[in-house]
C-alpha cells in the first residue's frame, strides 16, 4: 500500500486491559502472541508493504524501548511514535498533518493482517472509487478459517460480515469519516455516541441490516458527506483480532497456516439492489 499506515495502540483512560494484566505487561499491545509482542506482527506487515510512513499512536512515549523486535529495524526512519488521544477519531486526526495519503488505520491487536490484505484493501477502495472505506470479511470466510474465530457478525439482506479493524482514508478531506468512530473502533458498538455521525435512521439500518450493504453505506455516505464504502477482503482471518485468551489461542494456531498468507484465488460478487439504477457492484478478487 502507498501512503501511510496508522496503528492504534492506545488504551482507555483509567482502564486496565484484562489481557495485559493476565500477561503482566503494561499495555495490551505488548501481550506476547507466538513469542512476540502483538504489535510486532502488525509492524512487520506494515514494514513489508510500500507505505511511506508508519505511525504508532500510543500513550507510552517510550514504547519502542519495550519492543526489542526486528520489525523496528525493518521500518527504520519510516516509523514514528505519536501521542494517542482518548478516542479513535482524535487519534486519527492527530496524524493528519504528518501523514501521506491514502491512510490505512488499524489496531495493534490485528495480528493476522497481512501485507497482501493491506494491498487488497487499497485496491478495492480504488476499484470502487471510494473516498474512505471499512474493511470487512464475509461470515463464511471467517468461519472457514476457524469456527471460533469470530462470534459477532453484522447481517445485511445480502451478506453477513465482520469488522476487520482496518479503515482506509483516501485523502485529507475524507477524514470527516473518522467522526463515525469517535465512540470506539467497532461500528455501532456504542450506538448513542455515533448516532450523530450516522444519523438515527442510518444507524438503525446498519445495526439491524435493513437493506443491502451497498445501499446502507451509500446512505451513510450522504450523511457524512464522504463516499465511504464496504471493502470486502478475501482473507477471513483478518476479522480475528486478539481480545482475550480464546482469540489469542486461535490467532496463534492460525499463524502456523501458510494458506492464510496467500488465499486461493476466486471471484465472487454481491448483486446490486433490485431497481436501484446506481447500485454499486461489490466484488472480491482473491
Amino acid at each position: 500500500m502507498s501512503g501511510s499506515i496508522l496503528i492504534l495502540a492506545g488504551r482507555r483512560p483509567g482502564a486496565v486491559d484484562p489481557l495485559a494484566a493476565a500477561h503482566g505487561v503494561a499495555d495490551k499491545c505488548l501481550v506476547p502472541v507466538a513469542g512476540r509482542p502483538m504489535i510486532a506482527h502488525v509492524l512487520e506487515s506494515a514494514a513489508d508493504g510500500e507505505a511511506e510512513r508508519v505511525f504508532v499512536s500510543t500513550h507510552r512515549v517510550d514504547l519502542l524501548a519495550d519492543l526489542a523486535d526486528p520489525a523496528i529495524e525493518l521500518l527504520g526512519s519510516r516509523l514514528t511514535i505519536v501521542p494517542a488521544a482518548d478516542n479513535l477519531a482524535d487519534s486519527v486526526l492527530a496524524v493528519a498533518d504528518a501523514a501521506e495519503f491514502p491512510l490505512l488505520v488499524t489496531t495493534a491487536d490485528n495480528c493476522l493482517l497481512t501485507p497482501a490484505t493491506i494491498a487488497e484493501i487499497e485496491a478495492e477502495a480504488v476499484r470502487l472509487g471510494a473516498e474512505a472505506g471499512v474493511a470487512l470479511a464475509r461470515r463464511e470466510d471467517v468461519l472457514e478459517v476457524h469456527p471460533e474465530g469470530q462470534r459477532r457478525f453484522y447481517e445485511f439482506s445480502d451478506v453477513a460480515v465482520s469488522n476487520c479493524n482496518a479503515y482506509w482514508i483516501g485523502h485529507r478531506g475524507a477524514l470527516r469519516a473518522a467522526e463515525a468512530f469517535r465512540g470506539g473502533g467497532q461500528f455501532v458498538k456504542k450506538p448513542f455516541r455515533v448516532m450523530q455521525a450516522f444519523g438515527l435512521i442510518n444507524l438503525l439500518r446498519f445495526r439491524f441490516g435493513l437493506g443491502p450493504i451497498h445501499h446502507i453505506f451509500r446512505r451513510i455516505s450522504r450523511h457524512l458527506k464522504v463516499d465511504i464504502a464496504p471493502l470486502l477482503v478475501s482473507n477471513g482471518a483478518t476479522a480475528i483480532d486478539v481480545d482475550n485468551d480464546r482469540s489469542l489461542r486461535v490467532t496463534e494456531a492460525l499463524m502456523t497456516r501458510p494458506d492464510l498468507v496467500n488465499p486461493r484465488p476466486s471471484f465472487r460478487g454481491i448483486p446490486g439492489e433490485p431497481g436501484a439504477a446506481d447500485a454499486r457492484q461489490l466484488a472480491v478478487t482473491r
